[in-house]
């Protein structure tokens, strides 16, 4: 199986690429691609450069890699209360190839931060969204407190949220038979 993962954030210490690079250690005998959005830097979306330049060959880079992963993992990190600039412009430049940006691949959608709510809001506007561009979302899981709730070497501290996103692994491995 091909897992794309990554943290939906250009941070080089992204809270969020760590909490997708741990969920991919679950599943065993797996290919993981652990992408880093600033190999996808672009100019910022406008139908005035897409009708000038075209759009950006790293769009394209990108949907071909959604194209050929089996599971698209993705954690979300929160700007004021939505998307990264860094993954909303990947994300507005590949639906322009394609407005079922997805595929119909199977996801795992998640979001931490520092804060309590742990990106909610950030990961409810894509559990609203994605399904519009093909996304087939099988569970999604929000660590609250990334500081105090995560470790590298352990991961998930707290013993409740640990339960919980073994139960969403579980839940996006039966799905998938693996």
């Amino acid at each position: 199986m091909k897992i794309l993962a990554f943290g939906a954030s250009n941070s080089v210490h992204s809270i969020n690429k760590k909490l997708a690079r741990y969920a991919t250690t679950f599943f065993d005998h797996a290919d993981v691609n652990l992408l880093d959005l600033n190999d996808f830097e672009m100019p910022v979306f406008s139908v005035d450069i897409e009708k000038a330049q075209g759009i950006p060959a790293k769009a394209q880079e990108f949907m071909d890699i959604l194209a050929t992963s089996d599971l698209i993992i993705i954690s979300f990190a929160e700007h004021n209360g939505s998307y990264t600039t860094a993954f909303k412009n990947l994300f507005d430049w590949t639906s322009r190839l394609n407005g079922k940006t997805f595929l119909g691949k199977p996801m795992l959608l998640m979001s931490t931060s520092p804060g309590p709510r742990g990106g909610k809001s950030v990961l409810e506007t894509a559990l609203g969204r994605f399904p519009f561009h093909d996304g087939k979302i099988l569970a999604s899981f929000s660590l609250p407190e990334f500081g105090k709730n995560f470790s590298e070497t352990e991961g998930i501290l707290d013993e409740t949220l640990k339960q919980q996103f073994l139960n969403v692994i579980q839940t996006v491995k039966g799905t998938l038979a693996v």
